[in-house]
């Protein structure tokens, strides 16, 4: 476990999936990250790579080959070399190995790095392909922060606030894969007030999200965070049913379409990246 600190906040991160584990603020005492209780959901943050979500059947096809795949990826699963950089950053770094090329065929070196700065975590996605062919890859973010966080405060207590959205449209899941159903929600004032039903039938997923601030917030205090992302075209807000958390979700990719034909190459939202070249993205999370 590395451990980062500054005058307002201290986090921890585990080298296994290189998952944040920890985000507490030295000003309000409160940690703001979900515990990762197995009785709902044992992880924290987990990294989606080199796939988002699930895809149909667990398979894909690459040039002629079946490759499987669980929900999510292998990132997760697997120990990132760490480099602390100082007190405030630190590096995680993931390369293919014998064991990555059975099931996804690309060379590749996945970075992860940590960055405090003042009241934000910063965290960057760093994907470079390494191999001499083009790259086929999907990343995304699945930070789960703790609601309640403060005491004498329930879970219906809490909304989320986007920045620009006044409706949001999202793609009903089968089985974890994107149906072709939509359905939309009017935002009171750009607010989304949380509840447990609102997640009963799994993740609510968004192609067309305008807003690239989302804040949570809460009516009995003036607590809360703003989570900042930018150039994720997809979007997932999830909790476990009836579980104290929600899941904020920035994605580069999306799970298979129910009616998808499994080539990696038509698969909506992959990325491909020419050999030898990086690819970023990042987003915070203030705390206050």
């Amino acid at each position: 476990m590395i451990t980062l600190e500054n005058n307002y906040l201290k986090i921890s991160i585990a080298a296994k999936g290189a998952e944040l584990q920890g985000l507490y603020s030295k000003e309000t005492k409160i940690e703001y990250l979900w515990s990762a209780d197995p009785k709902y959901w044992a992880k924290h943050s987990p990294v989606l790579f080199p796939i988002v979500g699930s895809l149909k059947d667990e398979h894909f096809k690459y040039n002629g080959v079946d490759y499987k795949l669980p929900r999510h990826g292998f990132a997760r699963d697997h120990v990132f070399a760490a480099e602390k950089i100082s007190d405030t950053e630190v590096v995680f770094t993931l390369s293919q190995s014998d064991e990555t090329l059975k099931v996804y065929p690309f060379y590749f070196e996945l970075k992860l790095i940590y960055k405090l700065i003042d009241r934000k975590l910063n965290l960057t996605y760093e994907v470079t392909n390494t191999g001499t062919n083009e790259m086929l890859f999907s990343i995304g973010a699945h930070p789960a922060f703790a609601v309640p966080n403060t005491p004498n405060t329930t879970y219906e207590d809490y909304y989320l606030a986007f920045n620009t959205d006044e409706k949001l449209t999202y793609w009903k899941l089968e089985d974890g894969l994107v149906a072709n159903e939509t359905e939309s929600i009017e935002l009171n004032g750009h607010k989304l007030n949380l509840k447990h039903e609102l997640f009963y039938n799994d993740a609510l997923v968004f192609k067309t999200m305008q807003s690239s601030c989302i804040s949570l917030l809460n009516n009995k205090n003036d607590y809360g965070l703003h989570f900042h992302f930018e150039d994720f075209p997809f979007f997932g807000i999830w909790a476990a049913p009836d579980a104290p958390f929600v899941c904020l979700e920035p994605w580069c990719g999306v799970a298979d379409g129910v009616n998808h034909n499994q080539e990696l190459q038509q698969k909506e939202g992959i990325i491909s990246l020419a050999p030898h070249k990086n690819w970023t993205r990042f987003w915070e999370v203030e705390c206050f």
